[in-house]
């Protein structure tokens, strides 16, 4: 017998809400990006970060982009430390709602990451970029495969393009302050809460599948 609320799913971005990952991909992206500034970094994710390099330079010469960044980053994950609190918050979440990521980061080296940080088996679904570069498509299988809607579902995020993508399919998004990007501009987009520390998004995703 499933456990009440399972039939709600969380979404969670990887990169700045459950990884601590902003200065090592930063780090890289200079590599790739020569002169790029952190606040230049922060705006790739104003949008869906594939859609960056694609702005920029033909699209073959973006996936070339990519792929540097993918090679020389995946390797350096080992250094990435998790979000304090965040675990805690993930068990708890666990025991009344599935748990899915979705990422810009490749599904394989994520998987791998939650395992040596001993939460992979709170996750019932990783969903990286490999899967598809658009995660709007990739909430479409998630409606698939769940049987679900915008309603069953919320998404947990720290950049803008993901609320702008959770939008477009009807989910609402509660934006978390210690990522990669901060609560002023987060709060531009209207979330339906915003979540100061982890352990806060307990009571704020109860609230909003309590709101329908």
């Amino acid at each position: 017998m499933e456990k009440e609320g399972f039939n709600k799913i969380i979404l969670f971005d990887f990169d700045g809400v459950i990884a601590d990952s902003f200065d090592i991909a930063f780090e890289v992206q200079k590599i790739v990006h020569p002169g790029l500034t952190p606040d230049g970094y922060r705006d790739f994710f104003n949008g869906n970060i594939n859609d960056w390099s694609k702005n920029l330079v033909k699209n073959e010469e973006a996936k070339k982009i990519n792929q540097k960044f993918a090679n020389i980053y995946i390797p350096r994950m080992k250094e990435v430390k998790i979000m304090e609190g965040i675990r805690e918050a993930i068990i708890e979440l666990e025991k009344s709602y599935k748990l899915v990521i979705i990422s810009s980061s490749i599904t394989s080296p994520i998987g791998d990451w939650l395992e040596r940080n001993n939460i992979a088996n709170y996750f019932d679904l990783i969903m990286g970029n490999d899967i598809h570069t658009s995660k709007i498509e990739k909430i479409k299988m998630i409606f698939e495969k769940y049987k679900a809607g915008p309603e069953n579902c919320v998404f947990i995020t720290d950049t803008i393009g993901d609320m702008k993508e959770a939008f477009k399919m009807g989910i609402k998004s509660i934006g978390v302050v210690w990522g990669f990007q901060d609560k002023e501009k987060l709060a531009k987009e209207k979330p339906f809460a915003i979540a100061e520390k982890p352990k806060d998004l307990v009571l704020v995703i109860k609230e909003y599948f309590n709101s329908f």
